[in-house]
């Protein structure tokens, strides 16, 4: 179920798993960003004109979701940024431009990486992690921007530890002093103003780097303990951010045989997994 920043809607409809790819094929783009520019799509619309088609099947003020699927792929030509963010505004600016009786609408954005082999002009896919954007237009202002990565996948080798936890007839788990952890990371952020999450990828970049840097540094006693740190520093250093929101798995691998601490083999987690959430504001 979509939700909107702007209030509650009767109706909405849109188009989603759009893909499209901008390729600047001389290979040229600003230093840190990459000719190849990926987005997987989502826009949903709203406004009092469409409700005729839910209640009399009247499509005249219709916008099939084919044409927004063919506006999205061909206006992302005349996009020139390189920031996920930007694309939403772009395209959202311009579908309301274009379609008199849309009263607003919101755009979901999320990267498809590619990374640049060693000889200049191939590529292949990269991530794990993928940046990802969402941004409401209305007729009157910016009503949401976020932005966010998804995806993270985060092992370490030591140096996460989870003991002390309530035991009774339902545990089987052991204390765990040092072991090997592996989780997911998912996190989005709000801005104080929604102007400001119109910087070019600054903030994403930065956040990106700062996840790494806190998962490798830093020694916990939870996977909770570990997101909480990067929300605090999230917020202690991008005083733009208000809000940030984190996810995470505990996808921990099952141990087959260890060698002390010095060796092991381990295999996939089962199935069930903890999922740990924070959302801290200032």
């Amino acid at each position: 179920m979509e939700r909107f920043a702007s209030g509650w809607k009767r109706n909405y409809y849109g188009k989603g798993d759009v893909s499209v790819y901008r390729l600047n094929r001389d290979g040229a783009a600003p230093a840190d960003d990459s000719p190849v520019f990926g987005a997987n799509v989502l826009m949903l619309i709203y406004g009092d004109a469409f409700w005729p088609t839910y209640t009399t099947g009247d499509n005249t003020g219709l916008i099939a979701t084919d044409s927004m699927k063919n506006f999205i792929q061909r206006e992302t030509m005349n996009f020139t940024g390189y920031d996920y963010e930007g694309l939403c505004r772009f395209l959202g600016t311009t579908f309301l431009e274009t379609y008199p009786q849309v009263e607003g609408l919101q755009i979901s954005a999320q990267e498809i990486p590619y990374a640049r082999l060693a000889n200049g002009a191939s590529f292949a896919p990269a991530g794990p992690e993928r940046i990802t954007a969402r941004v409401e237009l209305t007729r009157d202002a910016i009503a949401e921007a976020v932005s966010g990565l998804q995806g993270f996948r985060l092992l370490r080798l030591g140096g996460s530890a989870f003991a002390g936890f309530v035991r009774d007839q339902y545990t089987t788990l052991p204390d765990l002093k040092d072991r090997p952890l592996h989780m997911w990371l998912d996190l989005e952020w709000r801005y104080s103003e929604p102007s400001l999450a119109f910087n070019e990828g600054q903030t994403v970049a930065r956040v990106r780097h700062l996840v790494h840097d806190v998962f490798e540094a830093f020694e916990s006693g939870s996977i909770q303990q570990v997101i909480h740190r990067i929300g605090v520093r999230l917020l202690d250093e991008n005083p733009s951010v208000t809000e940030v929101h984190l996810e995470a798995n505990n996808r921990t691998w099952d141990t087959i045989a260890e060698r002390g601490s010095e060796l092991g083999v381990y295999t996939d987690a089962r199935p069930p997994y903890g999922c740990l959430g924070l959302r801290l504001t200032r």
